[in-house]
């Protein structure tokens, strides 16, 4: 272990800033996983895919764009995934790192992927390292998007999005502009930037004429702070690794640059200019060149 960092009650400390760990992985969780809900966008080439994983609150729609831009760019196929609880993906009531890894494996082996680039933002970076670190010989190379291998409760404001979810109440029966209108209306309490707003918005659904969330917010809400967190592991990931922070973001910072070196020894750290924490959204084109070169990289 870094001479930078020490042990202290299960986390490890830097100067006055602690990363808290979930008990170490020892094995999958015992819970079947579930068949998730994916889109396919076909390469010409027969390189190693590409498969995104979406944040929180977030859905496989989130990489369209960036999808179809890289097989134009790469001529390689690429998959966008819906997480468990997420998009049309399946309810589940357990919601954690090791039930969303074993999900993305039975994934990739129904569709016969043996190998695959994994890229995966926030929350899907966490579901992405697990993956990478449980069961390495999936992973050719691994891109981590504004997220750590650390607890990031101290920079999220998901528990107030989840209460103001929650709270939103909506007519049967109206048009659907209508309703994310009265939806927004009521949000603006809670979350004041007008970009989470639309982003949280994405996720409303009209069912039999009801207006309802299609995340499932009880599960979320019940695993929020093992969301938050990472487990801890003694083994590390020896693939290529890129981790791509957004400049104006604080998910990865220089005090956890010890712990990302110990699980991943040969990552490399890079920031995007005038970039929250969503990457993909604020600077499409310099996510995808980072992309590109990473994958061209030695």
């Amino acid at each position: 272990m870094s001479a930078l960092c020490r042990l202290v009650r299960g986390g490890l400390q830097f100067g006055g800033w602690s990363c808290r760990f979930l008990p170490e992985v020892r094995a999958l969780s015992s819970a079947s996983p579930v068949n998730l809900s994916y889109d396919v966008f076909d390469g010409k080439n027969d390189g190693t895919p590409l498969v995104f994983l979406h944040g929180l609150f977030g859905s496989k729609s989130n990489f369209h764009s960036i999808a179809k831009s890289l097989v134009q760019r790469t001529g390689r196929k690429v998959l966008t995934v819906d997480a468990r609880n997420h998009g049309t993906s399946p309810h589940s009531p357990e919601l954690t790192y090791e039930s969303m890894s074993a999900d993305l494996k039975l994934l990739l082996s129904q569709l016969r992927i043996e190998r695959c680039v994994l890229i995966g933002h926030s929350m899907g970076g966490k579901t992405a390292m697990v993956t990478a670190l449980t069961q390495p010989s999936l992973v050719e190379r691994l891109v981590v998007v504004d997220i750590s291998p650390c607890q990031s409760s101290i920079f999220t404001n998901f528990r107030y999005y989840i209460q103001a979810l929650q709270d939103v109440k909506i007519s049967s029966d109206i048009p659907r502009s209508t309703a994310r209108r009265m939806a927004e209306d009521q949000l603006r309490n809670w979350v004041k930037e007008h970009s989470v707003r639309q982003f949280l918005l994405t996720n409303l659904i009209e069912q039999n004429g009801h207006y309802a969330w299609r995340v499932n917010l009880d599960a979320i809400s019940a695993h929020l702070e093992t969301l938050l967190g990472f487990p801890y592991f003694d083994s590390a990931y020896e693939g290529p690794t890129l981790f791509l922070g957004g400049a104006n973001s604080a998910y990865i910072s220089s005090e956890e640059y010890p712990e990302i070196q110990r699980l991943f020894p040969f990552a490399d750290i890079q920031y995007i200019p005038d970039a929250s924490h969503w990457i993909h959204a604020d600077k499409p084109l310099d996510f995808i060149s980072s992309i590109i070169s990473f994958l061209q990289s030695e």
